[in-house]
């Protein structure tokens, strides 16, 4: 399907119809800023579907608590005033920053008119969660940004992915971000760890009281039990399945090829045979080979006692306790068809911030995994295209 590209000019006249089918008269100053917004978004679909950037890249150094890590820096070509900055962070994957869709994201976010930095996390790198790490990285980034002479100071939003997100909301709460920080953007995150990892291992979530199934990526249960496996009473001596699972994870974030796939079925029976007889089970429950689930009912549970050990070690992967203390806008998106995070968590998380809080969360359709042939497929597949658009662009409008 072609992509629609409606020029650039015909945003304020668009902008100008939606408000006026919302019943909603803006006034001079708020119609520029919406028009902004939508240019901004448009701009960063053409940049996402046509892989075409007028931006330039350099390395920078980041000092973080008395050490250096690198990041990169994406700016629009001839633009170095003025600029709404981006601290973006890569995801918990063995590529970090040199990710090939991260870097398409990034140059497009950079293509709309901004200041965008992506600091390297070498414990996301090692496939460690450590938030109490990452916290740092993520506060000498932002400071770093605001203070660059392209940047206007106050205006550098935040990105997180996966994982990512609630880390991203937690560092706003750091009371040394604020003057800096302009607000923060969630792509994909989650709300309650243990409802997350039920999720991993059994496909089922629900909201409203409705339940939904997907066939679960187990790439998030295999980061996580890497991690916090033995940390679960009884099992302080499985190691090995730690490890097995972290080596796993690593092999996905090499390959890049889907988790589910038949491919990694002969490294699971290798790294089966180095693990203990007696701890096999356990790493079947983690490592089916492809086509087949985890027992739902052991899955579940195993699941309960992860969250725990996971929230016991590092407490800050709740994002729970903080919301209340996050004093920047936030904005959340999801897609539906997610099969890492269910979309019910952006839903679930946006409703557990203070009544009065500026949040809003998106859900999106656009990312399903078949393409559209239908008649009414496409329609919906359009129409899916301008909304996330509209969620782009309350997303931007952010910095």
């Amino acid at each position: 399907m072609r992509p629609c590209r409606p020029p650039l000019e015909s945003v304020p006249e668009l902008a100008s119809r939606l408000a006026t089918a919302q019943g909603t008269a803006l006034p001079s100053g708020a119609m520029l800023k919406l028009c902004s917004d939508w240019v901004r978004s448009v701009r960063f679909a053409r940049g996402w579907v046509g892989s075409r950037w007028d931006v330039d890249e350099s390395e920078i150094e980041l000092g973080r608590d008395g050490t250096i890590v690198p990041g990169t820096l994406f700016l629009p070509a001839g633009r170095r005033a003025g600029l709404p900055g981006w601290v973006v962070l890569h995801g918990i994957t063995r590529p970090g920053r040199l990710h090939p869709s991260l870097l398409r994201f990034a140059r497009s976010v950079a293509a709309t008119g901004a200041a965008v930095l992506v600091p390297d996390i070498p414990e996301w790198r090692a496939l460690r969660l450590s938030p109490a790490t990452v916290v740092p990285t993520i506060r000498a980034s932002i400071l770093a940004l605001d203070a660059r002479p392209e940047t206007v100071p106050g205006r550098t939003g935040l990105v997180g992915f996966s994982f990512g997100a609630p880390t991203g909301i937690a560092a706003a709460a750091d009371p040394s971000m604020a003057g800096h920080l302009a607000g923060v953007v969630g792509f994909g995150g989650y709300c309650d760890l243990e409802r997350t990892m039920r999720f991993q291992f059994t496909g089922r979530h629900e909201w409203a009281g409705r339940e939904e199934r997907l066939v679960p990526d187990p790439y998030g249960r295999w980061v996580v039990g890497a991690n916090y496996l033995t940390g679960i009473p009884g099992h302080e001596d499985a190691d090995d399945v730690a490890d097995a699972l972290r080596h796993l994870a690593a092999e996905a974030g090499d390959r890049r090829i889907e988790s589910t796939s038949p491919v990694y079925d002969p490294v699971k029976s290798s790294l089966r045979r180095e693990i203990a007889p007696e701890r096999r089970p356990l790493f079947d429950l983690f490592a089916p080979h492809s086509g087949r689930q985890p027992d739902e009912g052991q899955g579940e549970r195993l699941a309960v006692e992860l969250a725990r050990a996971a929230r016991r070690a590092a407490p800050a992967l709740d994002p729970r306790p903080v919301l209340d203390r996050v004093p920047v806008p936030v904005r959340l998106v999801h897609g539906r068809e997610d099969r890492l995070i269910p979309y019910t968590e952006t839903l679930r998380l946006a409703r557990r911030f203070p009544k009065g809080a500026d949040v809003s969360a998106f859900v999106t359709g656009l990312f399903a995994h078949s393409q559209p042939h239908s008649a009414g497929a496409r329609f919906r597949f359009a129409w899916e295209g301008v909304r996330f658009l509209d969620g782009l662009r309350r997303a931007l409008g952010v910095a």
